[in-house]
């Protein structure tokens, strides 16, 4: 039952802190104590702090009670050297970003503009559950609205609604010629066109990118979000085969960091991809050797068919005519207007999927 006319049901912040390091696997990617207990209402205070710390350090204006204000202040001038630091590694990449990168380059070298595909350079990187969590709702209210999701914090933990809640299959999944073979009931993107559409993808508008977070301070702040997921894909066999998982790295626009809330409570949270321990590439026992990337983009839906470079329909091909891939007047909207998947996979082990939407389901 949601609270909005009586008192705030916010969880309280404890100043306990645990000295239980057994349990610390559990609460980071998942939130839960050895016991399947939830862990997210005593650890609150702890993860308050740590966000604001993650916002101060990365540039970015903090949403500081005074508890908080006081043991910023305290650690200043380390959060600057963090933050001069961060300034000047701006275009340093993780590893599992570099190896997306390094395929999108190297696939798309031929097409104009391919070769300098990257990922976002700065962003808030959600390196233990719970952070989504709490930067998808104001940090002193329960609700957040925007045009594309509302979300409501509620006794047993949060309510997202995104714009769309259902979707059909029906012209949303998307696959980029000149990799693996297309399925006859998917829409085939020319290479050109998935070109177009990443390089707006890495520039969504800017009421898009706003943390709800700070959404009522002073100073908002605004940018990505990204996550790591390193989700089950063989399960161990003893005397067989070791437990074996391929990783994901997660992109979202401030504003749509519920998306990331709702995809860390399924696979959990893989930490931070800068550190090593957490390199995919120098655990090969245990990992399939396939990487992903998967980009929240609902701005794509604004552009035409011409503006991402497909042919008129005089000029098209039997299957572009009948993907709907060519247009007749210039301005038919991709897709006709509505939401879609686009994927990006070769043999080589990496894919890349840009999600016009925010629904839920999609992130799956």
């Amino acid at each position: 039952m949601l609270n909005s006319d009586g008192p705030r049901i916010s969880p309280p912040r404890s100043l306990k802190i645990s000295t239980d390091i057994t349990n610390e696997p559990f609460r980071q990617a998942l939130g839960l104590d050895e016991n399947g207990n939830s862990t997210c209402n005593e650890d609150r205070d702890e993860i308050l702090r740590y966000l604001n710390l993650q916002l101060i350090a990365n540039g970015y204006p903090a949403a500081l009670t005074d508890a908080d204000r006081t043991f910023a202040e305290v650690a200043k001038g380390l959060l600057e050297n963090h933050r001069q630091k961060n300034r000047l590694l701006v275009n340093h990449r993780c590893p599992a970003d570099q190896r997306i990168e390094r395929f999108l380059q190297t696939h798309f070298s031929d097409v104009p503009g391919g070769d300098e595909l990257k990922l976002p350079g700065r962003t808030l990187v959600l390196d233990r559950f719970g952070l989504a969590r709490e930067l998808s709702l104001p940090i002193e209210h329960d609700e957040f609205f925007s045009d594309l999701v509302q979300s409501y914090r509620v006794k047993n933990g949060v309510l997202h609604n995104p714009k769309h809640d259902r979707r059909t299959t029906v012209g949303t999944f998307h696959v980029t010629e000149g990799g693996l073979p297309i399925a006859g009931d998917k829409r085939a993107v020319p290479r050109a066109t998935f070109v177009k559409m990443f390089e707006t993808a890495m520039a969504p508008p800017e009421e898009l990118k706003l943390f709800p977070f700070t959404s009522r301070q002073e100073e908002p702040a605004s940018g990505w979000a990204s996550l790591l997921l390193r989700p089950i894909v063989c399960p161990e066999v003893k005397g067989v085969t070791p437990e074996k998982r391929m990783e994901v790295r997660f992109f979202a626009p401030g504003t749509l960091v519920s998306n990331l809330d709702f995809v860390e409570s399924i696979f959990g949270n893989a930490g931070d991809p800068y550190v090593p321990i957490n390199d995919s590439g120098l655990d090969v026992m245990h990992w399939t050797g396939h990487t992903g990337a998967v980009i929240l983009a609902p701005h794509l839906t604004t552009l035409t068919k011409k503006e991402v470079g497909l042919p008129h329909w005089d000029d098209a091909t039997e299957r572009q005519q009948r993907d709907s891939m060519c247009w007749k007047s210039e301005d038919e909207l991709y897709n006709d207007g509505m939401a879609f998947k686009m994927t990006c996979r070769t043999d080589a082990g990496v894919i890349v999927t840009l999600i016009a939407d925010n629904y839920f389901g999609y992130c799956k």
